[in-house]
């Protein structure tokens, strides 16, 4: 499964974030795309909708375990996608922006 880490990320690259509702309610990256693991099927328009055409999507969860599934199955989709090593809980340690659903500094749970 190919990875990247998060220092490895620029804010132009697309992040999707697979987290449930109340964890990405508590904190989340700036810009991220959110769609749930537990809806991706369902909801996969809304990524082919959202992400670049030619650019790679970049999924994160809290640590790494649900993206690396979603990014796997992107993959067999023929969709460029790669999991962020470590998650949000990564994000975080690095000093990363995480602001929950109001806009204010959020937590990652």
């Amino acid at each position: 499964m190919p990875t990247v880490g998060v220092d490895d990320l620029t804010s132009g690259d697309f992040l999707l974030d697979v987290r449930e509702d109340d964890e990405w309610q508590a904190g989340h990256a700036v810009g991220a795309l959110h769609i749930p693991m537990s809806e991706f099927v369902s909801r996969y328009g809304e990524l082919t909708e959202a992400a670049p055409q030619d650019g790679k999507v970049n999924v994160i969860c809290r640590s790494g375990g649900r993206s690396a599934q979603v990014a796997m199955y992107l993959g067999q989709q023929g969709i460029d996608a790669v999991n962020v090593a470590g998650g949000m809980e990564a994000w975080a340690a690095a000093g990363r922006p995480v602001v929950d659903d109001k806009g204010e500094p959020g937590s990652v749970i």
